[in-house]
């Protein structure tokens, strides 16, 4: 069993963390999307990576459980994501383990708001969860300091 000398790890991108409390409808994908990321829908109602600020953020695409992917390294914690056509299940409301961007030097602490990048600046990627750069997602707030891993619980629609 492993030792945990620091701090015990926050989950996984797209982990469901209090199952009692979340919301969660199925939906098909237009485009490839990895597990917690940020999701809009698209003309046909189906869903893709948030990429528009004029569209906001539907949700975040939640892990199934249980899961086995395609490839050994989607597996891996934080590995994985939905393809185009496939069936996916998006969190409307609760609480989620996302990956926070690499590119973040800050450190959010409970109730910070979750921002979502639009636009690419610096090392900030299109996409990416932030805190410092981006779109504050409105209903949605960090839950306090991610792991080593980047890994970090939020609220959504609470």
């Amino acid at each position: 069993m492993p030792v945990f000398t620091e701090r015990m790890p926050a989950g996984f991108p797209g982990n469901i963390s209090r199952q009692a409390d979340a919301q969660v409808e199925p939906t098909v994908a237009a485009s490839a999307i990895a597990f917690g990321g940020p999701v809009q829908l698209d003309a046909a109602g189906k869903i893709v990576a948030a990429t528009v600020e004029a569209k906001g953020v539907y949700g975040f695409l939640a892990r199934p459980f249980p899961f086995q992917a395609r490839a050994l390294a989607d597996n891996a914690l934080g590995g994985g994501g939905i393809e185009a056509g496939q069936i996916g299940d998006v969190m409307r409301s609760g609480y989620m383990s996302v990956k926070m961007s690499a590119a973040e030097t800050s450190t959010p602490v409970k109730g910070t708001p979750v921002k979502v990048v639009f636009t690419a600046t610096g090392s900030f990627v299109v996409g990416d969860i932030a805190m410092s750069q981006g779109v504050a997602v409105p209903g949605c707030i960090f839950m306090g300091a991610p792991d080593a891993s980047g890994n970090v619980e939020i609220a959504f629609n609470i």
